[in-house]
């Protein structure tokens, strides 16, 4: 397990004193890409085959949300990692030492050059430290879109500040675009994301919505319909 603490500050907090949504995915993406600093060996593999690990699925539960000034303390920990894939939880923990924010994703391993995903050899992941699965409510890494019409919505372009050190979009501004969609007022108690393709600097994400009781569905598509991220939100009332 690999772990990083920090401290709510301005800049992630909202108008009502807690720490925006959004910034607590971007602390504990941090925490699951500083992991790499934990396993040296598979660094330096992956770095030398020129391979990338890349988000496919993410799924958040929200318990609360840190409050300003709190001390808090993200975990990221690989419970599994087989063929082509990885598997891990990352959580943050509030100053009382209680999750906040629970959550479980699902990475491939891919060639920079080529884009195509790499089945890493069994002796390479054998070396890395597995812990065990923590506990959380495991929704479908599949998210099946209801059967009520879609809205859509104007389309978001990707800006240069969206832009991460792989090239492109990163994981979590998908979720912030998505979010500034979402009915006002209405807390997000969980998500999942689906990453189908990564848009770049340049590019137009046209969103399509459906709200279905508790349910909002998102999906974020290049204008010939191709999407680049499927999103499901959990709301309060």
């Amino acid at each position: 397990m690999y772990t990083i603490a920090s401290r709510v500050g301005a800049s992630q907090t909202g108008a009502d004193g807690n720490m925006k949504l959004i910034s607590a995915i971007d602390l504990m993406q941090d925490c699951s890409m500083l992991w790499m600093e934990s396993e040296p060996s598979f660094a330096n593999f992956l770095s030398s085959n020129h391979l990338g690990m890349f988000l496919l699925f993410r799924q958040a539960q929200v318990i609360r949300l840190p409050r300003y000034g709190e001390r808090v303390r993200a975990a990221t920990s690989i419970y599994q990692c087989k063929g082509f894939y990885g598997y891990r939880n990352t959580f943050l923990y509030g100053e009382d030492g209680a999750p906040c924010v629970k959550s479980w994703g699902i990475g491939a391993f891919v060639s920079r050059e080529t884009g195509r995903m790499v089945r890493l050899p069994k002796e390479e992941m054998e070396k890395v430290v597995l812990d065990p699965q923590l506990e959380m409510d495991y929704g479908d890494k599949r998210i099946l879109l209801p059967p009520e019409a879609s809205t859509s919505l104007p389309a978001i372009p990707v800006r240069r500040n969206d832009i991460d050190l792989n090239g492109h979009m990163n994981n979590a501004r998908y979720l912030e675009a998505a979010m500034e969609l979402l009915p006002q007022g209405r807390p997000v108690f969980g998500f999942r994301v689906e990453y189908k393709a990564p848009a770049k600097l340049g590019d137009l994400l046209y969103p399509d919505l459906v709200e279905a009781g508790d349910r909002v569905s998102i999906t974020l598509s290049s204008k010939d319909g191709q999407p680049y991220a499927v999103l499901e939100f959990s709301l309060g009332a």
